[in-house]
Protein backbone atom coordinates (compact mmCIF):
# COMPACT_ATOMS: atom_id res chain seq x y z
CA UNK A 1 0.00 0.00 0.00
CA UNK A 2 1.04 3.41 -0.80
CA UNK A 3 0.75 5.73 1.68
CA UNK A 4 0.23 9.63 1.73
CA UNK A 5 3.54 10.44 0.77
CA UNK A 6 4.30 8.23 -1.91
CA UNK A 7 0.47 8.90 -3.66
CA UNK A 8 2.12 12.20 -3.77
CA UNK A 9 5.33 11.28 -5.63
CA UNK A 10 4.40 9.11 -8.12
CA UNK A 11 1.14 11.39 -8.72
CA UNK A 12 3.83 14.09 -9.51
CA UNK A 13 5.93 12.06 -11.16
CA UNK A 14 3.21 11.23 -13.63
CA UNK A 15 1.86 14.86 -14.15
CA UNK A 16 5.97 15.35 -14.73
CA UNK A 17 5.86 12.61 -17.32
CA UNK A 18 3.09 14.20 -19.42
CA UNK A 19 4.53 17.63 -19.53
CA UNK A 20 8.01 16.21 -20.50
CA UNK A 21 6.54 14.62 -23.35
CA UNK A 22 4.98 17.68 -24.81
CA UNK A 23 8.33 19.42 -24.42
CA UNK A 24 9.50 16.18 -25.85
CA UNK A 25 7.19 16.29 -28.91
CA UNK A 26 8.63 20.28 -29.52
CA UNK A 27 11.97 19.31 -29.23
CA UNK A 28 12.23 16.85 -31.62
CA UNK A 29 11.02 19.37 -33.81
CA UNK A 30 13.81 21.88 -33.19
CA UNK A 31 16.43 18.62 -32.93
CA UNK A 32 15.53 17.86 -36.70
CA UNK A 33 15.94 20.97 -38.25
CA UNK A 34 18.71 21.92 -36.38
CA UNK A 35 20.24 18.38 -37.53
CA UNK A 36 19.24 19.16 -41.44
CA UNK A 37 20.25 22.91 -41.59
CA UNK A 38 22.33 23.59 -38.47
CA UNK A 39 19.97 26.56 -37.31
CA UNK A 40 17.75 26.56 -34.52
CA UNK A 41 14.00 27.56 -35.60
CA UNK A 42 13.14 29.88 -33.25
CA UNK A 43 9.42 29.62 -34.80
CA UNK A 44 8.74 26.28 -33.72
CA UNK A 45 6.46 27.55 -30.74
CA UNK A 46 4.27 29.28 -32.89
CA UNK A 47 3.27 26.04 -34.96
CA UNK A 48 3.22 25.17 -31.48
CA UNK A 49 0.31 27.54 -31.06
CA UNK A 50 -0.84 27.18 -34.93
CA UNK A 51 -1.92 23.89 -34.34
CA UNK A 52 -3.95 24.27 -31.12
CA UNK A 53 -5.84 27.37 -32.97
CA UNK A 54 -6.18 24.56 -36.29
CA UNK A 55 -7.77 22.22 -34.06
CA UNK A 56 -10.50 24.82 -32.26
CA UNK A 57 -11.26 25.86 -35.72
CA UNK A 58 -11.69 22.64 -37.20
CA UNK A 59 -13.99 21.85 -34.03
CA UNK A 60 -16.13 25.30 -34.64
CA UNK A 61 -16.67 24.57 -38.44
CA UNK A 62 -16.60 21.17 -38.73
CA UNK A 63 -17.26 19.34 -34.95
CA UNK A 64 -15.48 16.28 -36.33
CA UNK A 65 -14.63 13.57 -33.76
CA UNK A 66 -11.88 13.88 -31.76
CA UNK A 67 -9.46 11.65 -33.39
CA UNK A 68 -10.85 13.60 -36.48
CA UNK A 69 -9.35 16.73 -35.04
CA UNK A 70 -5.86 15.15 -34.27
CA UNK A 71 -6.05 14.34 -37.99
CA UNK A 72 -6.99 17.60 -39.64
CA UNK A 73 -3.86 19.31 -37.16
CA UNK A 74 -1.55 16.92 -38.30
CA UNK A 75 -2.56 17.72 -41.80
CA UNK A 76 -2.25 21.55 -40.62
CA UNK A 77 1.15 21.02 -39.34
CA UNK A 78 2.83 20.00 -42.49
CA UNK A 79 1.16 22.97 -44.52
CA UNK A 80 2.72 24.60 -42.02
CA UNK A 81 6.18 23.38 -41.80
CA UNK A 82 6.18 23.81 -45.30
CA UNK A 83 5.28 27.15 -45.61
CA UNK A 84 7.79 27.93 -42.55
CA UNK A 85 10.42 26.51 -44.51
CA UNK A 86 9.74 28.53 -47.49
CA UNK A 87 9.11 32.14 -46.18
CA UNK A 88 12.15 31.92 -43.36
CA UNK A 89 14.41 29.71 -44.73
CA UNK A 90 14.46 28.54 -48.55
CA UNK A 91 15.50 32.31 -49.10
CA UNK A 92 18.76 32.08 -47.45
CA UNK A 93 19.39 28.49 -48.84
CA UNK A 94 20.08 29.47 -52.62
CA UNK A 95 23.33 28.80 -52.68
CA UNK A 96 25.13 25.07 -51.99
CA UNK A 97 28.67 25.41 -52.59
CA UNK A 98 30.63 24.51 -49.07
CA UNK A 99 31.23 28.34 -48.03
CA UNK A 100 28.20 29.01 -48.00
CA UNK A 101 26.81 25.81 -46.35
CA UNK A 102 29.31 26.97 -43.64
CA UNK A 103 29.27 30.71 -43.60
CA UNK A 104 28.05 31.90 -39.95
CA UNK A 105 26.37 35.10 -41.59
CA UNK A 106 24.15 33.18 -43.67
CA UNK A 107 23.15 30.90 -40.41
CA UNK A 108 23.01 33.77 -37.96
CA UNK A 109 20.21 35.65 -40.77
CA UNK A 110 18.04 32.82 -41.10
CA UNK A 111 18.11 32.15 -37.02
CA UNK A 112 17.12 36.13 -37.05
CA UNK A 113 14.81 35.27 -40.02
CA UNK A 114 12.65 32.52 -37.68
CA UNK A 115 12.56 34.97 -34.72
CA UNK A 116 11.02 37.64 -36.99
CA UNK A 117 8.45 35.21 -38.12
CA UNK A 118 7.66 33.88 -34.56
CA UNK A 119 6.84 37.27 -33.48
CA UNK A 120 5.05 38.48 -36.40
CA UNK A 121 2.74 35.41 -35.98
CA UNK A 122 2.18 35.89 -32.18
CA UNK A 123 1.01 39.19 -32.69
CA UNK A 124 -1.08 38.80 -35.85
CA UNK A 125 -2.51 35.86 -34.01
CA UNK A 126 -3.05 38.66 -31.23
CA UNK A 127 -4.42 41.17 -33.15
CA UNK A 128 -7.23 38.47 -34.87
CA UNK A 129 -8.44 36.62 -32.23
CA UNK A 130 -7.08 38.82 -28.92
CA UNK A 131 -5.01 38.29 -26.12
CA UNK A 132 -8.11 36.33 -24.34
CA UNK A 133 -7.64 32.93 -23.81
CA UNK A 134 -9.92 30.67 -26.32
CA UNK A 135 -12.23 27.99 -24.52
CA UNK A 136 -12.50 24.22 -26.38
CA UNK A 137 -15.92 23.35 -26.40
CA UNK A 138 -16.76 21.53 -23.00
CA UNK A 139 -17.85 18.53 -25.53
CA UNK A 140 -13.79 18.46 -26.69
CA UNK A 141 -12.66 18.69 -23.15
CA UNK A 142 -10.01 15.92 -22.00
CA UNK A 143 -10.56 16.43 -18.40
CA UNK A 144 -12.12 13.53 -17.02
CA UNK A 145 -10.28 11.83 -14.22
CA UNK A 146 -9.27 7.95 -14.12
CA UNK A 147 -8.98 6.45 -10.98
CA UNK A 148 -5.75 3.73 -10.71
CA UNK A 149 -6.57 2.66 -7.07
CA UNK A 150 -4.89 5.76 -5.06
CA UNK A 151 -4.15 7.48 -7.95
CA UNK A 152 -5.93 9.95 -10.33
CA UNK A 153 -4.93 10.50 -14.04
CA UNK A 154 -6.71 13.00 -16.79
CA UNK A 155 -7.52 11.56 -20.13
CA UNK A 156 -6.19 13.97 -21.54
CA UNK A 157 -2.57 13.00 -20.09
CA UNK A 158 -3.70 9.38 -21.17
CA UNK A 159 -3.97 11.09 -24.87
CA UNK A 160 -0.55 12.95 -24.38
CA UNK A 161 1.03 9.74 -22.99
CA UNK A 162 -0.38 7.59 -26.01
CA UNK A 163 0.70 10.08 -29.00
CA UNK A 164 3.97 10.33 -27.80
CA UNK A 165 4.42 6.71 -27.79
CA UNK A 166 2.96 6.89 -31.38
CA UNK A 167 4.85 9.62 -32.63
CA UNK A 168 7.83 8.75 -31.60
CA UNK A 169 7.64 4.84 -32.66
CA UNK A 170 6.33 6.16 -35.97
CA UNK A 171 9.58 8.52 -35.98
CA UNK A 172 11.85 5.69 -35.37
CA UNK A 173 10.43 3.26 -38.10
CA UNK A 174 10.39 6.92 -40.41
CA UNK A 175 14.11 7.18 -39.71
CA UNK A 176 15.70 3.87 -39.33
CA UNK A 177 13.20 1.61 -41.77
CA UNK A 178 12.52 4.26 -44.87
CA UNK A 179 14.35 5.75 -48.03
CA UNK A 180 13.29 8.83 -46.68
CA UNK A 181 14.49 8.53 -43.09
CA UNK A 182 18.53 7.16 -44.14
CA UNK A 183 17.69 10.68 -46.68
CA UNK A 184 17.27 13.08 -43.42
CA UNK A 185 20.27 11.17 -41.93
CA UNK A 186 22.13 11.60 -44.54
CA UNK A 187 21.92 15.42 -44.90
CA UNK A 188 22.20 15.90 -40.96
CA UNK A 189 25.54 13.92 -40.88
CA UNK A 190 26.93 15.52 -44.04
CA UNK A 191 24.72 17.94 -46.36
CA UNK A 192 27.70 18.77 -48.89
CA UNK A 193 28.40 15.18 -48.76
CA UNK A 194 24.73 14.16 -49.76
CA UNK A 195 24.35 16.64 -52.19
CA UNK A 196 27.37 14.86 -53.74
CA UNK A 197 25.68 11.70 -54.25
CA UNK A 198 22.43 12.76 -55.47
CA UNK A 199 19.97 13.51 -52.71
CA UNK A 200 17.52 16.42 -53.41
CA UNK A 201 18.98 18.35 -50.38
CA UNK A 202 16.16 20.83 -50.87
CA UNK A 203 12.77 18.43 -50.64
CA UNK A 204 14.94 16.46 -48.20
CA UNK A 205 15.06 19.83 -45.63
CA UNK A 206 10.91 20.94 -46.30
CA UNK A 207 9.87 17.21 -45.11
CA UNK A 208 12.21 17.87 -42.16
CA UNK A 209 10.30 20.89 -41.70
CA UNK A 210 6.98 18.72 -42.69
CA UNK A 211 7.38 16.56 -40.00
CA UNK A 212 8.83 18.66 -37.33
CA UNK A 213 5.98 20.65 -37.67
CA UNK A 214 3.37 17.88 -37.67
CA UNK A 215 4.71 16.72 -33.87
CA UNK A 216 4.56 20.52 -32.57
CA UNK A 217 1.12 21.26 -33.82
CA UNK A 218 -0.19 18.10 -32.58
CA UNK A 219 1.21 18.38 -29.55
CA UNK A 220 -0.32 21.95 -29.39
CA UNK A 221 -4.23 20.77 -29.57
CA UNK A 222 -3.50 17.83 -27.30
CA UNK A 223 -2.25 20.22 -24.63
CA UNK A 224 -5.22 22.71 -26.02
CA UNK A 225 -7.74 19.74 -25.20
CA UNK A 226 -5.98 18.84 -21.85
CA UNK A 227 -5.89 22.34 -20.49
CA UNK A 228 -9.32 23.56 -22.50
CA UNK A 229 -7.88 26.94 -22.84
CA UNK A 230 -5.38 27.89 -26.25
CA UNK A 231 -4.20 31.44 -26.74
CA UNK A 232 -1.72 33.44 -28.86
CA UNK A 233 1.26 33.48 -26.26
CA UNK A 234 0.78 29.96 -25.28
CA UNK A 235 3.67 28.31 -27.42
CA UNK A 236 6.55 30.76 -25.77
CA UNK A 237 6.70 28.67 -22.70
CA UNK A 238 6.74 25.37 -23.88
CA UNK A 239 9.03 26.57 -27.10
CA UNK A 240 11.65 27.97 -24.35
CA UNK A 241 11.69 24.18 -22.69
CA UNK A 242 11.93 22.49 -25.36
CA UNK A 243 14.57 24.78 -26.65
CA UNK A 244 16.65 24.13 -23.21
CA UNK A 245 15.86 20.46 -23.48
CA UNK A 246 17.19 20.06 -27.21
CA UNK A 247 20.52 21.86 -25.73
CA UNK A 248 20.95 19.47 -23.08
CA UNK A 249 20.42 16.85 -25.67
CA UNK A 250 23.49 17.80 -27.35
CA UNK A 251 21.57 19.88 -30.32
CA UNK A 252 21.35 17.15 -33.01
CA UNK A 253 20.55 13.92 -30.81
CA UNK A 254 16.75 13.23 -30.89
CA UNK A 255 17.34 10.28 -27.97
CA UNK A 256 18.97 13.02 -26.01
CA UNK A 257 16.21 15.60 -26.68
CA UNK A 258 13.61 13.21 -25.18
CA UNK A 259 15.28 12.26 -22.43
CA UNK A 260 16.34 15.58 -20.98
CA UNK A 261 12.61 16.98 -21.93
CA UNK A 262 11.03 14.30 -19.65
CA UNK A 263 13.62 14.99 -16.77
CA UNK A 264 13.14 19.16 -17.79
CA UNK A 265 9.23 18.13 -16.97
CA UNK A 266 10.22 15.85 -13.85
CA UNK A 267 12.20 18.15 -12.36
CA UNK A 268 9.08 21.03 -12.49
CA UNK A 269 6.65 18.47 -11.05
CA UNK A 270 8.44 17.51 -8.24
CA UNK A 271 9.41 21.10 -7.95
CA UNK A 272 6.08 22.66 -6.95
CA UNK A 273 6.25 20.93 -3.60
CA UNK A 274 9.17 23.00 -2.42
CA UNK A 275 8.84 26.12 -4.38
CA UNK A 276 5.94 28.52 -6.30
CA UNK A 277 4.91 27.97 -9.62
CA UNK A 278 6.71 30.91 -11.04
CA UNK A 279 9.78 29.96 -9.06
CA UNK A 280 9.75 26.18 -11.02
CA UNK A 281 10.00 28.08 -14.15
CA UNK A 282 13.60 28.92 -13.12
CA UNK A 283 14.28 25.55 -13.14
CA UNK A 284 14.64 25.15 -16.75
CA UNK A 285 17.24 28.11 -16.74
CA UNK A 286 18.90 26.56 -14.39
CA UNK A 287 19.43 23.34 -15.83
CA UNK A 288 20.65 25.37 -19.21
CA UNK A 289 22.72 27.44 -17.03
CA UNK A 290 24.11 24.32 -15.80
CA UNK A 291 24.46 22.28 -19.36
CA UNK A 292 26.15 25.29 -20.87
CA UNK A 293 29.04 25.45 -18.16
CA UNK A 294 29.49 22.10 -17.63
CA UNK A 295 28.12 19.90 -20.55
CA UNK A 296 29.03 22.27 -23.15
CA UNK A 297 28.35 19.74 -25.63
CA UNK A 298 25.46 18.67 -24.03
CA UNK A 299 24.27 15.20 -22.07
CA UNK A 300 24.20 13.27 -25.63
CA UNK A 301 25.67 15.51 -28.19
CA UNK A 302 28.77 15.04 -30.18
CA UNK A 303 31.22 18.23 -31.17
CA UNK A 304 28.79 20.60 -32.88
CA UNK A 305 29.15 23.88 -34.41
CA UNK A 306 26.96 26.16 -32.76
CA UNK A 307 25.13 28.95 -33.79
Amino acid sequence: MLDFFDVFLVQQLLNGLAQGLVYALIAIGFTLIFGVLNVVNFAHGEIYMLGAFAGLLAIQVLAPPAFAVLLLVAAAGLVLGVLLERVAFRPFRRFNDEASLKSKALREATLLSSLAISIITRELMQLYVGADMQSIPQAYLLMTPIQLGPLSIASGQVLIFVTALLMFVLLQWLLFRTRLGLSIRAVSNNRLGALHVGINVNHIIIATFAIGSLMGAVSGIVVGLYSGNIFPQMGFSPGIKAFVAMVMGGLDSIPGAVISAIVLGLCEALSTDFVSQGWSELISYALLLITLLYFPRGLFGKKVERV
